[in-house]
């Protein structure tokens, strides 16, 4: 599944199926190589982030959560689409347009450029500026 894709689906809880709101963006830790966090906008803007582990599913139509708890901690939040790519060396490697990720683990499998695909196992980290990759 592509981030592209996951953006915008409601977000139901699995009990009773009350509707939470909608995906607005995922968070990842890029040494890791998953998306660890959903973050989920619902009535009047208000943002709820989801540990990844309270997912059930993650379909083409929805999403469904065991528990809408808040996590005890939140990690820091940057958005993929549109970040600079740079490798480890400082050359940069255009921008990220989307990511693939496994939606049953959260796994990253590649992020997607204009210059073709970079594996995820070549993250090494993320800020606000970049996704900093290998080189090679």
């Amino acid at each position: 599944m592509l981030f592209s894709e996951a953006l915008g689906l409601p977000v139901l809880t699995l009990d009773d199926a009350e509707e939470l709101g909608a995906v607005r963006a995922l968070t990842v830790d890029a040494v890791s190589g998953v998306v660890t966090h959903v973050r989920v906008r619902g009535p009047h803007r208000k943002e709820t982030v989801l540990p990844w582990g309270a997912l059930h599913a993650l379909g083409p139509d929805a999403v469904l959560v065991r528990s809408a708890a808040a996590p005890a901690e939140v990690p820091p939040h940057y958005e993929l689409p549109g970040l600079r790519i740079l490798a480890e060396t400082g050359d940069q490697l255009g921008t990220v347009q989307d990511v693939a990720f496994e939606p049953g683990t959260g796994r990253l499998e590649a992020v997607l450029t204009a210059h073709g695909d970079l594996p995820a196992d070549r993250l090494l980290g993320l800020g606000e500026h970049a996704l900093v990759v290998r080189a090679g």
